[in-house]
Formats: structure tokens, sequence, C-alpha cells
């Protein structure tokens, strides 16, 4: 099933707004999702909205909500998301980044107590667009058990960083510091899968596995092991320890309810101009990147390419021929739609 960039994004924006979310906010969050899949990260696209319909349900998230700043002090911010919507508290505080670059050349956003802000990517390309390198990191809730251990106790805790570019050729990370996002396991379970590529989760005794329901019901890998575990616990400090929120356990995910999520993210943006001209620093950046990609590709590869390079491929074949989702994501938005009393078409 294939459908419009628009369509998708009105279809979301009505069920958001069904659920008693005021335009302007269902518009931005039903946005930073159906981005995500127009970049192909299906799994923080549109079909994470059943969950946080369920959210609001469930009285974990404040819908209203934009927060407000705590304290200011030089290059620094400190954020309070008022348990908001993270993609609407994400927008401000991308802004107070960049305009606090602008001031002093290189700026520090952390936020506390917010929600879920899908792809980290949406945000730091918003910076990159400003001609700054735009880095952001957020936790979540425990899917993950530190390296030798059984247990949860953190989150996939995602890492970006975009850097700018003229013609839109910039260089963009986008991961999670597990092997997989949680969604992608929910993708498969949606597509009816039983089994799972080796690596990307442990069964609940901390045995990898490649079988769906022990995965589900064990913990998500992390990315090369002990330094998986170890960037998502730096994570953690950026944005957790530093600004004075919930740590580790204490933070509640998208699929768990009964109580705010209390999610920390973290914005970092860098004026390049500070450093060196623009327009050399582009030139750099393009040096670079062809000097990486003009290594021979090894076996069973045609080309090398660099981060970002799928996603904007993906991107302008989407927008182009639409939006790809299985039947199992369409069918739970169907079934949020009949709750919710909202025409599909």
């Amino acid at each position: 099933m294939t459908f419009s960039t628009e369509t998708l994004l009105d279809f979301g924006t009505r069920l958001l707004e069904a659920a008693g979310v005021e335009r302007g906010k269902a518009r931005a969050v039903a946005g930073s999702l159906v981005a995500a899949n127009l970049r192909a990260v299906d799994s923080h696209g549109i079909a994470m909205l059943p969950h946080y319909l369920k959210q609001i349900e469930c009285g974990d998230v404040e819908p209203a909500a934009e927060g407000r700043v705590v304290q200011e002090s030089g290059a620094c911010l400190l954020y309070n998301g008022g348990h908001g919507f993270g993609a609407v508290t994400a927008a401000i505080c991308v802004e107070h980044a960049i305009r606090l670059a602008r001031q002093h050349g290189i700026s520090i956003v952390v936020v506390r107590d917010a929600g879920h802000f899908g792809a980290a990517a949406l945000w730091t390309q918003r910076i990159s667009a400003q001609g700054m390198i735009g880095i952001a990191v957020c936790d979540a809730g425990p899917q993950v058990a530190p390296w030798q251990g059984k247990e949860r106790r953190i989150g996939t805790n995602p890492l970006s960083m975009s850097v700018p570019h003229p013609q839109g050729r910039g260089w963009l990370l986008d991961m999670a510091t597990t092997t997989v996002a949680l969604g992608k396991l929910e993708q498969a379970q949606l597509n009816g899968q039983t089994e799972i590529p080796a690596g990307w989760a442990l069964d609940s005794e901390g045995r990898q596995t490649t079988n769906l329901a022990a995965a589900m019901s064990g913990l998500l890998m992390p990315l090369g092991g002990y330094k998986g575990s170890g960037l998502g616990l730096m994570v953690e400090i950026l944005c957790a320890v530093l600004g004075g929120g919930a740590m580790a356990t204490e933070i509640r995910g998208t699929r768990m309810h009964g109580r705010h999520s209390r999610v920390n993210h973290a914005f970092l943006a860098i004026d390049v101009a500070r450093f060196l001209s623009v327009d050399e620093f582009y030139e750099r950046m393009d040096r670079l990147v062809t000097e990486i990609k003009s290594t021979s590709p090894g076996a069973g590869w045609d080309e090398v390419l660099v981060a970002g390079e799928p996603e904007v491929r993906a991107e302008e074949e989407r927008r182009r021929n639409g939006i790809p989702l299985t039947e199992g994501a369409w069918n739970e938005l169907v079934r949020a739609a009949a709750r919710l009393n909202v025409p599909i078409g």
C-alpha cells in the first residue's frame, strides 16, 4: 500500500486532532513521523502514531504542553518539556540551540521531562539548514541490558549529527546505540515474521536469538557489544544526568503506559564560520566525502556510501512514487481511526 506524503500527513493530523490535540501541534507531530517515512526510517514513521494515541488516552503525555526555559547561561540552556510531545518541545529547543550558537559560536540545550521526538535526524537537519553542525541525542525507556547483563537498564539512546552543505549533500548520521531500534522488531511483528537477523536481539536470559517472540520479551543488542553499551550510557549522561531528569529505569517508553515518559534530549549546534570560512568548510567536506567514496567497493557491493546517502535516495524515490506502508502498519492506523471516528478518506 502506497500513500502520498500529504495523505499521510493529513490522516495523522486528523487522528491526533480527534484525540484532543490542537491542529498546529497535531500537524507538527504527524509531520515528524511522516518525515521519517520519507527517509525510509519506517520504524520511526507513521506506524508510531497508534502508540502516541495510546499515550494521550492513558495520560502519559500532556497534549497542550510546550514546556519552559528553566535556566539560560551563556551558550547553555536547560528546558523542561512539561511532559509534552517530543516533536513540539524539540522544535522549540532546536530554535534555542540555533539562537545561542549564533551568539556564542556553539550551544547546548538539554531537555528533561519530554516525550518521544521521533527520528533524531529531523532535528539535526534543522540545525544544519542554518549553516551549523547539528548534534542531537536522546534517551528512551529501558530495552537494553548493560554489556554482560540480562536486565533492562537503558534505552536505544540514539544520536545524530548533520553537517551543512549548500546543495543538500551534507553528511547525516542517525543511529541507535543498539544494533536496531525497537521499531524494527515491531515492524517485523506487523509483517507477520517469526524470525529476525542474528545480532539484533537477546532473549530474556541474555543469549543471542533470531526468534522474534523471544526477542520481543527479551532485550535489544547493544551496537558492537560493549562499545554500544558505552555509547548508550554516554548519551544517558549527556541528556539525563546533565539535565537533572529521570534516568535509566525511571524513564517510560512509548509502549509503557500509566505515567509520564520523562524522556530527556540534548541538542548541540556549532557555527562552522567561527572556525573557518563557510565556503572552505564546504570544500573540505566535499573533499573528505569524495575521498571516502573513491574507495573500491568490497565483494558484493556496487559502491561505497556515506552516512545519509541511502536516506536521501529513498526520499527522492518516495516523493516521486509515494510512501509504502505494510498491511500490518496500515491496519493499526485504520483501527485507531475507527476508535476515534475519523474518516479514512
